[in-house]
């Protein structure tokens, strides 16, 4: 098949994709027209179907298989598919790996490395908050391997949640290095546990989208009631940590409003707050970058509020 990442202007495309949105929207002149998502495991493309009742257009839905033909155009400085043909498709027409997005690197290696900071960790009680989620909840282990860290934006790709976590960690190691004052068991620790509260916001691939508790409480809040379930498990576990800790995840935003109830006002907060701001950022690049080809400006981007421009090697 031909990915989506292999794409270019002015390509025709005949192939299967996931429908990973469905909507039906008006054009400035009255007539109705379907926007559509399509994704495979290299990224999204969007759709427009401009005749959705003509006879080359079957029926369709959200989260169905699609075969599609049309033209690739580049519409403000974004690839768009012309959708011309579009059929739903049956089981065993499609291979599934190849319609969801993954990290570029081992799941497996990515959790030992994770691993390895928890045996690291010197506190014995912040150690045991880690392994009572990393080690011992297999259920979360399970479901932290395969979640996104966004439904967009940046990591939205199974592993994206580890691969962000393991990032900020990994940065998180060295500002502790680096600025002596900081307590390095907190911080890996705050590093490692900022975002768990992603594993109940999001939902399973292919669909990426938040729950119902994601919409009304947020990762921020959750992965804070989350930590406060595990500590009640372990008995004599100091006050003062479990409020350090959770005042980290819930200022990890840095601003009130980025969506943090508070701001940083520890130093390992601001440094958690700092290093996870710089990985979604610069991951955020890398997939900009990743998504275009051609000429080195990429165009107006709403995140940095600024034409970006990519740099010659």
């Amino acid at each position: 098949m031909k990915f989506i990442e292999t794409l270019k202007d002015g390509d025709r495309v005949a192939d299967i994709y996931l429908c990973k949105n469905k909507t039906t929207a008006m054009t400035k002149t009255g007539k109705e027209y379907e926007s559509i998502i399509l994704q495979d495991k290299t990224g999204c493309l969007d759709g427009k179907i401009w005749d959705p009742g003509s006879m080359g257009i079957g029926d369709y839905e959200t989260l169905d298989y699609v075969e599609v033909s049309g033209l690739v155009t580049n519409y403000n400085g974004a690839l768009q598919l012309k959708v011309e043909r579009l059929r739903k498709v049956s089981e065993g027409e499609y291979e599934p790996a190849n319609y969801m997005p993954v990290s570029r690197f081992s799941i497996d290696e990515m959790y030992e490395e994770l691993l390895g900071y928890i045996r690291s960790v010197q506190n014995v009680y912040i150690k045991k908050l880690l392994e009572s989620f990393f080690v011992e909840d297999k259920e979360f282990i399970q479901t932290f391997k395969k979640r996104s860290a966004a439904k967009s934006i940046h990591h939205g790709f199974m592993g994206g949640l580890l691969e962000h976590s393991l990032s900020v960690t990994r940065l998180c190691e060295y500002l502790a290095k680096s600025y002596s004052y900081l307590n390095r068991d907190l911080l890996i620790a705050c590093a490692m546990l900022h975002d768990v509260g992603k594993v109940p916001e999001f939902t399973d691939f292919p669909l990426n989208d938040y729950t119902d508790d994601g919409n009304l409480l947020g990762h921020i809040v959750m992965g804070s009631e989350m930590v406060s379930d595990k500590i009640r498990t372990i008995e004599g576990f100091p006050k003062h940590i479990e409020t350090e800790i959770k005042h980290c995840i819930l200022s990890h935003h840095g601003e009130l409003e980025f969506g943090s109830p508070k701001k940083p006002a520890l130093a390992e907060a601001m440094a958690l707050s700092m290093a996870d701001n710089l990985d979604a950022k610069l991951e955020t690049l890398r997939e900009v970058f990743d998504s275009k080809e051609g000429g080195d400006w990429m165009g107006y981007n709403r995140l940095f509020e600024s034409n970006i421009k990519r740099t010659k090697i």
